[in-house]
């Protein structure tokens, strides 16, 4: 049996409105919702604007999504599945043609992903981290298993109380990139559903805060991410100036090199 963690931060009516509204539309369980806030007094906000038959519990955390992450991994006992989605999440679709159907049966998309995970022998899914049908309608494998960025809107783990697997403050904004990567490196995968994407507003209101410090957290992040992990993460910058990163492991295209290299070496000799 899976949960559901739900991290926020002072956005109590867009939660009601959105990701809650979602889940309660697909039937899914409200004794599965787990909501996460940063103090008691974002609790006594979030108790008196959520009508109290849409969670099992609200749960004082810690501050910041890098910090609140590893909270709520260490809240839940070990082994068990949850399931970590955004406050926002107005649908959960599924690509076909050139548009989308939205999943109508949450619970069995939920459930599916964690069989999937355990035939896969990995510990960590996710969904396409942009909702665009054409790139994703092109996609060789709807379900991947190498290295891929797995965005923290949605995504589904097995609670390992291991802190090789907490992202570091310094990954602030770019924790889920960071998540990914301790994934990969611990278990030589992750799994990520590439027919499937989110209806949501990216870089709304709240979270982390107004455009001008999302811009310098996400400068200070991808330099970090790029400076720890310079075979696995490639820098670069959008028009608009935002600080973004790609992931590519670059290490098995080095082995591959060298494997090629050998090999005629030995057909020289």
């Amino acid at each position: 049996m899976y949960k559901i963690a739900i991290p926020s931060y002072k956005r109590a009516l867009i939660l009601k409105n959105k990701t809650l509204s979602t889940l309660g539309k697909s039937n899914v369980s409200a004794s599965r919702i787990y909501i996460f806030v940063a103090n008691m007094e974002e609790q006594r906000e979030y108790e008196s604007v959520i009508p109290r038959e849409s969670y099992n519990r609200i749960v004082v955390g810690k501050l910041g999504i890098a910090n609140q992450r590893i909270f709520i991994r260490n809240f839940f006992n070990e082994g068990e599945h949850i399931v970590s989605m955004d406050d926002d999440i107005e649908e959960i679709s599924k690509v076909r043609g050139n548009g989308f159907v939205a999943v109508a049966n949450l619970n069995k998309f939920f459930e599916d992903a964690f069989k999937e995970l355990k035939k896969h022998k990995l510990y960590i899914w996710g969904v396409y981290p942009v909702r665009n049908a054409f790139f994703m309608k092109n996609r060789n494998k709807p379900i991947s298993s190498e290295l891929k960025f797995l965005i923290g809107v949605l995504h589904g783990y097995i609670v390992r109380h291991d802190k090789s697997l907490d992202p570091s403050v310094k990954s602030e904004g770019k924790e889920d990139y960071e998540q990914s990567i301790l994934y990969y490196k611990k278990d030589g995968g992750v799994l990520r559903f590439n027919n499937i994407a989110t209806k949501t507003k990216f870089l709304a209101k709240g979270g982390l805060g107004e455009e001008g410090e999302r811009f310098e957290i996400n400068r200070k992040a991808a330099m970090y991410l790029h400076e720890t992990y310079p075979d696995l993460v490639t820098r670069f910058q959008r028009k608009n100036g935002m600080s973004e990163v790609r992931l590519n492991d670059r290490t098995k295209k080095k082995t591959r090199k060298q494997k090629r290299r050998s090999k005629g070496t030995l057909k020289k000799h």
